[in-house]
């Protein structure tokens, strides 16, 4: 997969995300949601790949992850994210929504209506959320 479509999937899992939680499916806009996040880090990862560029197998085999908190090291964001959780308080409080989110998610069901809206404010608001910031290096 190349950059772009990282980028185009984010946007389309969040736009997914949004409308199951307008239709009552709390659950899955959450894990949506979240999926937004990870193909946003994985574009970011794919910005830094040089086209010829032979690459080192063990940031291969990360850059499989789903965890957020272990792709911002692949993509090598952890210093600009803590400059960013200094800066902007709020972006802080959605980060440490953000970053408890596991692909695990897609099979719980315990997720509710509040914690779902909470993660779909922490990745898409416009002025401090998740994909935001994460645009901003992709």
């Amino acid at each position: 997969m190349k950059r772009d479509d990282f980028q185009r999937l984010a946007e389309m899992r969040l736009n997914e995300a949004r409308a199951l939680l307008n239709n009552g499916f709390a659950a899955g806009a959450y894990y949506l949601a979240g999926y937004a996040v990870e193909c946003a880090l994985k574009a970011v990862i794919s910005k830094s790949t040089q086209r010829y560029d032979f690459p080192d197998k063990a940031r291969v085999l990360q850059s499989y992850e789903h965890d957020p908190v272990k792709l911002i090291r692949v993509a090598r964001l952890e210093s600009l994210l803590e400059k960013e959780k200094e800066q902007n308080i709020l972006f802080n409080d959605f980060w440490n929504t953000v970053k408890d989110w596991s692909e695990e998610s897609r099979y719980r069901n315990d997720i509710d209506e509040k914690k779902s809206r909470a993660m779909l404010e922490a990745v898409s608001d416009p002025k401090a959320g998740v994909l935001r910031w994460l645009k901003t290096h992709w």
